[in-house]
Formats: structure tokens, sequence, C-alpha cells
């Protein structure tokens, strides 16, 4: 870095380490140690490592300057405090700096943390944010317990040792799902890395085990059917393993194979870009994280194909990948912003996707208004079917979600020349007497997508005269769409791949603008091919081609 970048660095560590903050803490008459320091695998990103060292920390469109942090201030609630109170941010300084650089600046910030919250349990003391402190905190011990003074040492170790006992009584009381997990996980680590622990370690395990039965589904995906929870999940199990091989001891069978089946689930929801698709108000994530979590977990699996709870269909054929939405939404308890977009698909060809949803910001702090927020939850926002401009699982003026979607039912079948997939959901029954259904064909060279939506009636509800449906494939940024000379199709170009050409039939077809969340949770320009049209209480059926066209 140039000389005013590490003058910068200094005004950093000085601002934080002001006035003897850290000579201030208060010394254990018997100091603990850690019996062993497991190692992280996973790279953490150096920009944002240089930007810690440079006194910014920044989660999504927010950003706290740390040359007058006040971890008081800063609270526990939200994603830019999640972020700052668990302590993962040390992996992204570890990709910056070296282990003497590194340790100037982390054992400053953990010197404040202690000072503000060492003494008392507070907010900072929620189980799922002591879970995931230990994890890091024993992960990168040789940033955080460098420095010569034998007092922050001292009061660091013995402040972690209360935190894993604090965890032993509240870990339940954590929310179910990745929360629970989390705690657990931060039990366990402690009863194998910090001296005394073993004991802890047996109840800690049988703990994560109740956990994972409440949070994760037995084919790996998490309840809450979030792709950004996913990774989380799949990060937690890869801190934990380092913590067993650090230790020496083995992971029981239940938790490691928890742990595979959590990575094939994420590697399941992928697309050709490296990046995930977009559901439940997530966006696609950047694919050098997702890549550096996924080399450095320490665990391989192959992609989920068929998931009946994580509710994620994949077909794939030569480079082609279909990520499909076939199941309902998540339970409101463990998803507070789940989305109505039950059989919407995306489509990548090679890394170039084609066809997405608009996503979400998921948990990053966002400029997007509260209302598009909300918005990108709806149906419309995803590549299906809409029925009158009404949500297949209904969206609550209070955001919750409401009645809808209740029974998904599912048929694939294979043979030499093409996958076949076919789903159906009852959404629309209650409101109009129809059920969607969605078939799929994937040839097996990968360059044709059959697709057909039928409306089925079903129930006593009848639809008077008509009712206007949409179905809606959004497109990726840079894929630009042009009509056919009948009106009845267009051909899709972009840099990424070859051109693709698409048909339909039982509507007609006009292109709209639409917008894509970025990994970044910025909204992107694009636009959509929408097939309109009525349907009457007898149903109908609506059909459309993706063809390369070369």
């Amino acid at each position: 870095m140039s000389g005013d970048g590490s003058a910068a660095e200094r005004a950093v560590v000085s601002k934080l380490a002001r006035g003897s903050l850290l000579s201030r803490l208060k010394r254990s008459k018997q100091p603990l140690k850690l019996v062993a320091v497991p190692r992280d695998h996973v790279h953490g990103e150096r920009t944002r490592g240089d930007a810690l060292l440079a006194g910014r920390f920044t989660v999504g469109s927010e950003t706290l300057p740390l040359k007058e942090l006040d971890f008081g201030e800063a609270g526990a609630a939200g994603p830019l405090a999640e972020q700052l109170q668990g302590f993962s941010w040390l992996r992204d300084l570890a990709a910056a700096a070296s282990r003497e650089k590194g340790a100037r600046l982390a054992e400053a910030v953990v010197g404040r943390w202690l000072l503000a919250h060492g003494t008392r349990a507070d907010e900072a003391w929620a189980p799922q944010l002591w879970g995931e402190r230990i994890l890091f905190w024993t992960a990168y011990a040789p940033y955080i317990l460098s420095s010569s003074d034998s007092g922050y040492r001292s009061a660091l170790l013995n402040t972690l040792a209360r935190g894993a006992r604090h965890l032993d009584a509240n870990a339940d009381k954590a929310a179910a799902g990745l929360d629970r997990v989390t705690a657990w996980s931060g039990v366990v680590a402690a009863g194998l890395l910090v001296q005394g622990g073993v004991p802890r370690v047996a109840r800690g395990e049988a703990g994560l085990a109740r956990a994972l039965t409440s949070a994760q589904f037995d084919d790996g995906g998490l309840v809450s059917r979030s792709p950004y929870e996913q990774m989380q999940l799949v990060d937690r199990f890869g801190l934990l393993r380092a913590c067993y091989l650090a230790a020496k001891q083995t992971i029981p069978d239940g938790i490691e194979a928890a742990a595979q089946a959590s990575l094939a689930a994420l590697h399941g929801i992928m697309m050709g870009d490296g990046a995930l698709s977009s559901w439940q108000g997530c966006g696609p994530g950047e694919s050098s994280r997702l890549a550096a979590l996924i080399d450095g977990c320490g665990m391989r699996a192959r992609p989920l194909r068929n998931a009946r709870g994580w509710g994620y269909q994949r077909m794939s054929a030569l480079g082609t990948i279909l990520v499909l939405d076939a199941a309902p939404p998540p339970p409101q308890k463990l998803a507070e912003r789940g989305a109505a977009s039950t059989l919407a698909f995306e489509l990548s060809d090679g890394g170039q996707r084609l066809v997405v949803n608009c996503g979400g910001p998921g948990p990053l702090p966002t400029d997007l208004p509260d209302e598009l927020v909300e918005g990108l939850r709806t149906t419309a926002a995803y590549s299906t079917l809409v029925l009158a401009d009404t949500n297949s699982t209904n969206i609550v003026t209070d955001g919750s979600l409401g009645k809808g979607v209740e029974d998904v039912a599912i048929d694939r079948s294979e043979d030499n020349d093409a996958s076949r997939l076919e789903a159906s959901h009852d959404g629309y029954v209650r409101s109009f007497g129809l059920i969607h259904k969605r078939s799929l064909m994937l040839g097996n060279d990968g360059k044709e997508l059959r697709g057909a939506d039928q409306l089925m009636p079903k129930g006593r509800k009848k639809i008077r005269e008509s009712a206007p449906y949409a179905v809606r494939f959004h497109l990726a940024p840079g894929v630009e769409a042009t009509t056919t000379a009948d009106g009845m199709g267009a051909i899709l170009r972009s840099k990424g791949a070859p051109p693709w050409n698409f048909r339909c039939r039982g509507g007609n077809l006009a292109i709209e603008e639409s917008l894509w969340i970025d990994g970044r949770g910025e909204p992107q320009r694009t636009s959509q091919l929408v097939i309109v049209g009525e349907v009457s209480a007898l149903g109908g059926e609506i059909g459309w081609t993706f063809r390369r066209a070369s």
C-alpha cells in the first residue's frame, strides 16, 4: 500500500486504542488458553480487507467509520451491526494484511468490543452472535491474541469462556433455523478449543443435532429456503469441521452428513456463471465469495437435482442449467421475507444467464425503496405465470405471507433424448378454481427447452367470464430481445452465449421493461418477455420454447 494508506491505517488503529483502552481491561487470576487453533481455509475478499485497513466497515449500502467506532452506538441489530458483532470480517482482514499488520487493527477493535460488552450480558450476547463470534475468534486467534498485553489476552480468553457458558444455557433461545444452528455450533467449537471445555462437547453436539432437525430438510436445504442463509450454513459447517480437525476429534456422522447435504443443496441452485439463482428476496450473491466458500469449506458434493424438501429442482444438459422453484413459500416464522415464486425458473447457457428472477437485496442494507423491495416478493417479479395480477401466495399488508400455495405435485423422468419435469400448485384454486401446472422438457444436448403452462379447473370456485393471465420471463442484463415478424417469437442476443430463439402459442407476446438485483444489491435495468391472454373457467394452455440458434 502507499505511504498515505499506511498513515491512514496507523490513524485508525491509534484512534481505536487511544487512552490505553486495552490496558484498562480486567486481568484474570487464572488466564485460560486455547488448546487448539483451527484454520479457516475460506479466503476472504481483499478489497474489503483493504477498506477495513483504511477505516471503513461496509455492508451493502451502509458504511461505518472505524476511527470513531463505538460498539455501544453501533448496537447489535440490523445487517451491518450483526456482521460487525459476529467478527466474520476478520476473514477479509486476513486476506489483505499480514498477521502483524492485521493484528494491530483486529486487537484494537476486539478491545473496544470487550470494553463495551465484555463485562455484561446485553444485546451483543445474543446466542447466534456468540456462536458466530466463537467460530471466528478461534479461527483468527493469531490476529486477536498476538498482543503483549497480558491483561487484554486474559480478558479476551475469559470473556470467550463466559460466552461459551452463556451459550450453554441460552443456545436454544436463538430463533429456530440458522440462528440456533450457529449458536450450538459455537458451543461445540468452544468445547473443542477452550481449555477445560471437553464436557461441553457432547452437550453441544446433541443441541446442534436438535437444531438441525428443525432447521434443515433431510435433503440438506434449510427450511427457510433462503439461498443466502444456505451459504451461511455451509460456512458454519466448514468452520466447525476445522475445529474438529484442529482438536484431532472426529465429527459425528449425523453432523457430517448434514454438512455434506447442505453443500449439495447449495450447488443445486447455482447457475452457469458460478453465482446463485435468485429466490426468497435474495440476489445472486458474488461468484468470487461463493467460489471461495466452496473451495475452502473442506467438503465436496454433487449438485442436488431433485430436492423435495428444499424445493428447488435442477435440470442440466451440456452447459445449459435450469433451476425451478417447486415448493410452497417457506413458513413465516422461519422467513420474514419469503416470496410468492412457486413454479418460477431461471435458465443459463454456460456463463450467460438468459432467464432470471428479479431477486432482491436479501439481508444486505439497501437504498432501494421499501415499496420496491416488497414488490420484488410478488409473483410478477418471478419468471412464471401470474393470474389476474394476483400473487400465487398472498402477501399481507404487514409483509407476512398469507394463504396460497399449500400443495405442489412433482413428476420427473429422463430418457435418451431429454429430461422432463412436471409440477403443479394450488395457489389459485381458492380464488379462481384453477390449478397451475408447468411442464418442462430439456433436450439432452442442452439446445432446446420446451415448456407449457396449463390452467386446469379444480374445486367449486368458478370464474364467471374470464380472467387475464401473464406468463413472464425476466431476461438477464445484457440479453437483448427482438420480436420476430409474426409477433409470436423473439431473438435473444447476448455477448456471453449464442443467440436463442423464443416462440410461443396460446397468447400474445410483448416485451416490457424489467429489473434485476445484482450481487451487490443494486438494481440493473433489463427487459422481460410477457405472454398475455385470458382464460375461462374451463382453463387453457400456453406453450413456449427456447431454442439455441447454433
